[in-house]
């Protein structure tokens, strides 16, 4: 327990500073309130009654879909190119097959139209 020590008196002093500067900061902090706060934040336009109703146009989860596509494969992106070398012709060939699965989805939504931003 005693190599344990160090760590939960650093998870201890985190937590502590993360409580008190919540409450810091609702205690001092401006209390300013007007229309626009209180407001829904829809993409830095004006809310539309039709967010209201719970229905996003299929748009927003093509961009969803395309940030994530796009974040997997930089994840993996980066250990293949470090350890190029020691994985030889097989990893070039599996990092070939990925982004050749990549390219796919991103061809399917430059197709549907979620590159556009009209």
């Amino acid at each position: 327990m005693e190599l344990y020590t160090p760590v939960l008196v650093l998870a201890a002093l985190a937590a502590g500073f993360a409580v008190v500067s919540v409450a810091m900061s609702a205690l001092i902090g401006p209390k300013r309130y007007n229309r626009a706060k209180y407001d829904s934040y829809e993409c830095g336009i004006e809310p539309t009654p039709q967010a209201l109703s719970g229905r996003f146009p299929v748009k927003y989860y093509i961009t969803a879909m395309l940030f994530i596509v796009f974040d997997i494969e930089i994840i993996f992106l980066y250990p293949w190119a470090v350890h190029f070398d020691a994985m030889s012709w097989f990893g070039l060939v599996e990092m070939v097959v990925f982004i050749g699965t990549v390219f796919v989805a991103y061809a399917y939504v430059w197709r549907r139209g979620g590159l556009d931003w009209d």
